[in-house]
């Protein structure tokens, strides 16, 4: 295992177990929703599955080159509040535009709508820690991603965008999570 998966896994695992202050600031209250969402959160399996490039941001030879299947596994804890939003916690892996292992691992917390007791959708956002080849050698980097969803039931289809220029970015990441 290459130490930046090891370092994102193990910072996922670390988070919760600081402590939390009883204040009011907004760097608490987010304390005290990670330390809920891992002491009372349900188990989650990620699948990540499919990363689509746009086809107007790339050479047709380029969109050729990359992988779009970005099979992978992750593990996390979600939680839905008083209000129906839910929060998670999460670390996976799955491979890149470039074939390699690209891990991550952060919170994520969507506002949901229930069309009825089964069918949800969601909007809202992931803070997260990744690390991939061809960005700083696998050093890890922080980012914030709009993150969107429709659930049936246990199984959510989720996808975010990842914004770019000409020839970088512009990726919609499609990924299922299910509660057990």
């Amino acid at each position: 295992m290459s130490r930046s998966v090891l370092f994102t896994l193990l910072l996922a695992s670390a988070v919760p177990a600081w402590g939390c202050s009883d204040g009011d600031g907004w760097l608490d209250a987010a304390c005290r929703r990670v330390d809920q969402v891992w002491q009372q959160g349900q188990g989650e399996v990620y699948l990540p599955g499919y990363a689509y490039h746009l086809r107007s941001a790339y050479r047709p030879e380029k969109i050729d080159s990359f992988n779009e299947q970005a099979w992978g596994f992750g593990l996390g804890r979600g939680l839905v509040d008083d209000d129906g939003d839910w929060h998670g916690l999460y670390a996976m892996a799955f491979l890149d535009s470039h074939n390699d292992l690209e891990p991550i691992a952060g919170y994520a917390y969507q506002s949901r709508h229930h069309f009825s007791e089964n069918w949800q959708a969601g909007l809202g956002f992931t803070a997260f820690l990744t690390s991939r080849s061809d960005t700083l050698h696998y050093f890890p980097v922080p980012g914030v991603l709009p993150l969107a969803s429709v659930q049936y039931k246990r199984l959510a289809l989720m996808g975010t965008y990842i914004p770019g220029g000409k020839g970088n970015g512009n990726v919609v990441f499609l990924f299922a999570r299910y509660g057990f």
